[in-house]
């Protein structure tokens, strides 16, 4: 397999295990999608949908019992997965940068801001300890950082949340990556601080042509700032395609479940959309659709047989009986 001309990122059908005493649980399966240079992509759904998983293993980082048991990541005209570790250290620091949800866990709380920025940018660009310095404030000052010259000396518990996640938006764009890993970098903030983030990354994507991969359980999020979507269920994409097709006109019964979930700005409702029902273990997952079990519109066939993801109406979808009406 080679990849595609235009993609940054391609993944072919990857499915990732865990090994157990019992039998290997499988987390991920059968997952492709293709990211373009520039663009924000949302990977949205529940706790345990796999989407975390899935960076892990674009990035590298994922971790024994946890491993890829079939499929192939491609990355800038060259499959990465079969790299070995240090290979992927290097790349994972310039190439791919990470940005994870609590910024406290991703800054080394005895440096300061400074010694970690200088550090990663002397790590993989061959400049001085001065020429670095300045570089890191310039990031600092671009992130929205206010008196970059003074916080560049600060350690992260002097910084408030806010600046923490700039900071380490700082960090995944110092080394001027093609793609970013961004895990729910929203999460634990403030909502007036998440806008303002939110509109920093897709700032800088815009500035620097860099891809964005966007891991969330926010709907909402991935229809302000993202230009396409992939919806996960169980360790499989269920739908993806363009953010203002898939918000307008859901297809999937658990992406229609996911948006009616949004309270809406427009109409009095007594009780908000729900869907019923949890996410399935890894050790029961059931035959057939593993959305089945929650699915309204669920046929026999839905519990026998596992839908093919395929093109539907401008999407890509997995689903035996698409719901074709718009919201």
């Amino acid at each position: 397999m080679t990849i595609s001309p235009s993609s940054l990122l391609e993944v072919k059908n990857l499915s990732i295990e865990f090994l157990h005493r019992k039998g290997n649980l499988q987390a991920i399966a059968e997952l492709s999608l293709t990211m373009q240079p520039g663009e924000i992509l949302g990977m949205v759904g529940e706790s345990g949908a796999g989407k975390s998983l899935t960076g892990s293993a674009i990035a590298g980082l994922l971790q024994s019992p946890g491993r890829i048991r079939q499929g192939e990541i491609w990355f800038n005209g060259g499959r990465i997965d079969t790299l070995d570790e240090e290979a992927r250290r290097l790349l994972r620091g310039k190439a791919i940068s990470c940005i994870f949800q609590d910024p406290l866990t991703s800054l080394n709380p005895v440096l300061t801001v400074g010694q970690q920025l200088i550090e990663t940018i002397r790590t993989h660009l061959p400049l001085s300890a001065s020429e670095a310095e300045a570089r890191a404030i310039a990031l600092l000052a671009e992130v929205g950082i206010n008196s970059p010259e003074q916080r560049i000396n600060q350690y992260p518990h002097q910084l408030s949340g806010g600046m923490r996640q700039r900071v380490v938006i700082a960090l995944a764009l110092c080394v001027d990556p093609q793609l970013v890993i961004a895990d729910e970098p929203t999460t634990a903030l403030d909502v007036s601080v998440q806008a303002q983030v939110l509109s920093l990354l897709r700032r800088l994507c815009e500035q620097h042509g860099t891809a964005v991969m966007l891991i969330t359980h926010d709907m909402g999020v991935v229809a302000e700032v993202c230009s396409r979507v992939a919806v996960m269920y169980a360790g499989r994409i269920v739908e993806t395609g363009p953010v203002s097709e898939v918000i307008r006109r859901p297809q999937h019964p658990y992406t229609r479940g996911l948006i009616s979930a949004i309270p809406s700005m427009r109409e009095r409702r007594e009780n908000l959309t729900q869907i019923d029902g949890a996410m399935p273990r890894l050790n029961a997952l059931p035959q057939g659709c593993a959305f089945s079990p929650r699915c309204p519109h669920a046929s026999t066939k839905c519990h026998e047989q596992q839908p093919v993801i395929h093109p539907h109406h401008g999407v890509q979808l997995a689903c035996f009986h698409p719901q074709e009406s718009p919201l």
